[in-house]
This record gives C-alpha cells, sequence and structure tokens, in this order.
C-alpha cells in the first residue's frame, strides 16, 4: 500500500486532538511547577528578566553573611570599649584614694632668708618711726584758777571744784574703737578692754598704748596718742571729743622700709615642678604682677608674696623672728623649689640656687606603692580587654580595618578604620614606685591622663555606634531589596494557579470531545467504505 488515506474530516480531528493534548501538557506543566514561564521558549523577555533578577538577589543575599559578620565586629569592639571604660573609671577609683592618703613627704621643699625687721605687713624689714596725734583738752574754766589737766585728771571731774576737771565728763555711755579694739566705759571694776569713769586720764591712755603699741603722754593740757611702730592709729568713738580729738581720727606712721634689707633687691626664682618662672623685686610702691611673665614689682607684703609664688607651685610664710620660709605647695611636696638667684639673695638674704629636698615619709610612701601595684593590675587588663575584642579574626580596638560591601558591584561599601585602644593608645602606662603617686601633683597628671582616655573612649563608642547604625540600616535594605527582586522575577514567570486549573478543566474537557469527534468521524468512514462492498 503507498499509505492510509485520511479523510479530511478525521485528519481535522486529529489536528484538534494533537493541539489540545499540547495545551494541556503545557497547563499541567505550569500547574506543576507553578510558573507560567519555565523556559525561554514560554516568554524570551519575561524569562530573561526574571532570571537576572533573581540573580542579583542571590548576589546581594549572599552579602548578607559578610554585612552580618560585620555587625556582629561592631557589636564585639562596642562590648571591649565599655569594659575598657570600667576599668578606666577603676583606675580613676584608685588615683582618688591616693589624693586621700597623707602627703608623702613628711618635709616640703624649702628656702628660707632671715630679714631683720620683717613683718607680714613689710617683707623688706627697716625701722619704722611711730608718728601721733595731739588733741587740745580745755579745762574747767570756771574755776578762778588757770589751772591745766594732768595724768591725774579725773575721766569723771567736770563743773565741781576742781581746777583741772574736763571740760566734759565721761560716762558709761561712751566708747572709743582703736585700731578696730572696743574701749568701753564703767562704774564698777573694770575688766578686759574697760576703763573706769572712776580713774584717771592716764588710765585711759595706758589702755590705748596697750592696744597701739605707741606711746601717749599729756602735758601743757594737750593729750598726745602714738601710733606705735607696727601700724598706723586709728581712732574713733563717742568719747574722742572728750580728749579733744574728732571723730574718725587717723595718724600715720613713718615708713622706713627703703632701708630695709630686702628694699629694691630683686629675687628670681626658676620654675618649680611645670610653674611659672618668677622675676620678683621688692619695694613700697604700687604692687604689680603680670601672671604671663611672671615679673612682679613693689612686692612689699606677705600676701602680695603668695599671689606672686601661687603659679610657681609655691607658698610663703614669715615668723616673729622676720624668717621668710619659702615652701612648694602641698600637692607639690615632691618637687623641689627652682634656683634662687639675683640681688635678694646672700648673706642675711635668701640662699642662692634651689631649694633643699624634700623628706620622704615611708609610711605614706608604702600606702601610695600598694595603690600603685592596684593601678597597674587594671593597665594590664586593659590590655588584655582590647586584645579580646575581636571577632572573626577582625579586632577594630587593635588597628584593624573593617571593609563591608553592600552591592553586587562592589561599588557600595564602608570602611571602618579601627584604633588602638591599648594603655599606649589611650595614653596610658604602669605606674612605677618612687617616681609615680607622689603627691597630688602627679596623681593629679595620672588623673587628667584617664580623663582624656575616657573622652577617647566615648568619642569611638559613639563612631562605632553611628558606624553600626549605618551597616544595619544597609542591612535591612538589603534583606528588603532581595524580597522586590524576587517578587518582580515571580511577578514575570509565576501562573496564576486558578487561571491554569480552569484551563486544565477546559482543555480535558475540549480533550474528550475531540476523541468523540473523531471517532464519530471513524464510523462515517467506516459506513462509506461497508456500501462499497
Amino acid at each position: 500500500m503507498s499509505g492510509i488515506v485520511l479523510s479530511a474530516s478525521v485528519r481535522q480531528n486529529l489536528l484538534s486532538l494533537q493541539s489540545t493534548a499540547d495545551l494541556l501538557s503545557t497547563t499541567q506543566n505550569r500547574l506543576a511547577t507553578g510558573n507560567k514561564v519555565n523556559s525561554a521558549l514560554d516568554n524570551p523577555t519575561n524569562f530573561f528578566t526574571a532570571q537576572g533578577l533573581n540573580n542579583r538577589a542571590s548576589d546581594i543575599n549572599n552579602l548578607l553573611d559578610s554585612i552580618g559578620n560585620g555587625v556582629q565586629v561592631l557589636q564585639a569592639a562596642n562590648t571591649g570599649i565599655t569594659s575598657i571604660q570600667k576599668l578606666v573609671d577603676t583606675a580613676k577609683s584608685i588615683a582618688n584614694q591616693a589624693l586621700q592618703t597623707p602627703s608623702g613627704y613628711s618635709t616640703k621643699s624649702q628656702s628660707v632668708a632671715t630679714i631683720a625687721g620683717a613683718t607680714a605687713d613689710n617683707l623688706m624689714g627697716g625701722a619704722r618711726t611711730a608718728s601721733s596725734v595731739t588733741g587740745l583738752v580745755v579745762m574747767n574754766d570756771n574755776t578762778t584758777l588757770a589751772a591745766e589737766i594732768s595724768g591725774a585728771t579725773k575721766l569723771s571731774g567736770t563743773g565741781g571744784t576742781s581746777s583741772d576737771n574736763l571740760a566734759s565728763a565721761f560716762t558709761t555711755s561712751d566708747t572709743i574703737t582703736v585700731n578696730g579694739t572696743t574701749i568701753s566705759f564703767t562704774s564698777g571694776t573694770p575688766t578686759g578692754n574697760e576703763v573706769s569713769v572712776n580713774g584717771s586720764v592716764s588710765d585711759l591712755l595706758a589702755k590705748i598704748d596697750s592696744i597701739t603699741g605707741g606711746t601717749s603722754s599729756v602735758a601743757d593740757g594737750k593729750i598726745t596718742l602714738g601710733t606705735g611702730t607696727a601700724r598706723d592709729l586709728e581712732i574713733s568713738g563717742s568719747g574722742l571729743t572728750k580728749l579733744g580729738l574728732t571723730a574718725g581720727t587717723t595718724a600715720r606712721g613713718i615708713d622706713m622700709t627703703a632701708a630695709g634689707p630686702l628694699s629694691g633687691k630683686n629675687l628670681t626664682i626658676a620654675s618649680t615642678d611645670g610653674g611659672k618662672a618668677l622675676d620678683i623685686t621688692f619695694g613700697g610702691g604700687a604692687f604689680s604682677y603680670n601672671a604671663e611673665t611672671g615679673v612682679a614689682t613693689n612686692v612689699k607684703t606677705l600676701d602680695q608674696l603668695n599671689t606672686v609664688l601661687a603659679n610657681n607651685n609655691m607658698s610663703a610664710s614669715i615668723d616673729t623672728t622676720g624668717k621668710i620660709t619659702l615652701t612648694t605647695t602641698n600637692d607639690h611636696a615632691a618637687s623641689t623649689i627652682g634656683a634662687l638667684a639675683g640681688t635678694a639673695t646672700g648673706t642675711d638674704m635668701f640662699t642662692a640656687g634651689a631649694g633643699s629636698a624634700p623628706a620622704a615619709d615611708a609610711n605614706s610612701q608604702n600606702t601610695r606603692a600598694g595603690l600603685i601595684a592596684q593601678y597597674n593590675q587594671i593597665i594590664d587588663q586593659i590590655k588584655t580587654t582590647a586584645q579580646d575584642a575581636s571577632y572573626n579574626g577582625v579586632n577594630l580596638l587593635n588597628g584593624d580595618q573593617l571593609k563591608l560591601v553592600f552591592n553586587e558591584t562592589g561599588k557600595s561599601t564602608l570602611e571602618i578604620q579601627g584604633v588602638t585602644f591599648d594603655p599606649a593608645g589611650l595614653g596610658l602606662s604602669s605606674l612605677t614606685k618612687d617616681t609615680d603617686f607622689l603627691d597630688n601633683s602627679n596623681v593629679n597628671k595620672i588623673l587628667d591622663s584617664l580623663n582624656n582616655a575616657s573622652s577617647k573612649l566615648r568619642s569611638q563608642a559613639s563612631a562605632f555606634g553611628s558606624n553600626l547604625s549605618v551597616v544595619q540600616i544597609r542591612q535591612d535594605f538589603n534583606k528588603n531589596l532581595i524580597n522586590v527582586l524576587q517578587t518582580g522575577s515571580s511577578n514575570l514567570t509565576l501562573a496564576d494557579t486558578n487561571e491554569e486549573a480552569a484551563n486544565s478543566q477546559a482543555l480535558s474537557t475540549r480533550q474528550s470531545i475531540a476523541v468523540s469527534a473523531l471517532a464519530l468521524a471513524n464510523q462515517s468512514q467506516q459506513s462509506v467504505l461497508q456500501l462499497l462492498r
């Protein structure tokens, strides 16, 4: 036979059945895979676009692990900083204990000068000449005898028969204030700074002299009050006019300090434990001091001298013999006074050269040595803590660098440079016995270093915190971007299962109909063949 010849209707039904079978196979494949585009043959544009989106999502997803590691590296560094900060605070506590211990020295560095006649108000020495003020006391002019008052004149005598009565008698309500000390009057037995109104003018003058250190007298009806050599005379009070003086009377002594041993002399003092070197000139004029240059002129009193010495970590004192002693302050007890020079050094003045060496107190130094041992343990712990603050081989507290890549092209990156936060990197170091914690000045310098270390730690913690925030934001961004890419890919390739299920049902029905149609077409053809027989 040359071949089987099909009728047009059979052929048409076969083609329809084949087409339905192909559509049903495609629909069933979509239902099985969930995708309407499974190959480039299905939809080249959607297939390759979806493949590109999935590839990018996969590349970004691969970066999430390294980003997550970066987060942990930053967390490890932050944990290390927190622990180191606590150790620094502990070191501060130890240093503060050192400040509270007794001074480490029984005797501080000194430089001494004994100036004849020197006082706290007059460091230059030299004699001070007393001055005086005179009051004219008017006697009782009711008497026919023109007699003058004397030291024996009664304070309460007035208007009587005596020829030397005061024109105005003292009463118990009167007072006289001499150089800040008040003299009161009593009708009974005087005590303290009291004078009896029944006493004499001499009794009153003696009380005044006991306060001023001067010498008072009465002659020719006049009372003369002396200033003494210690200070000027200032006198006031209701009883003053009864001595022939006006209220608020002041008498000034004659200052002879220009002839004092230190007058016009110059004293230079080199820097004492980092203080300001000084250039001091003694004199009786207007006091002047420039804190920036350390130059002082017309230094006369102890207060003025101490104002100048304070900037060179020193202080001065004076005793009743005129002995001026320069010493270091308590905070700088371990230091030696800088070298003294100038015309104020020499015989009977200051000794040229550095001051005496301070004498250490053994018990106090032993206490401070114990604190040094505790401090050094803390420093060692800071070192090991910084070394241990690593994650996956990266330690941002040991100078390492962390580089993070955020996108698949490698163009979006973040480089975080680490720091070296061992003791040296923080500006700290171990202490040495007999060298450190010797006095408060030394301890304060160490406290300054600890405070600077705290500032570095806080600043770096803030920087790492900002970096961590950026990394976590990018981590969340990448996760969301992956979801966006995968969703976009799915939108291009996923099948609508409801639609495909309906298509499958329809195609199954269509296939059944096609099979029936083919059977009918074939039966018709058989009927024709039967007639031909």
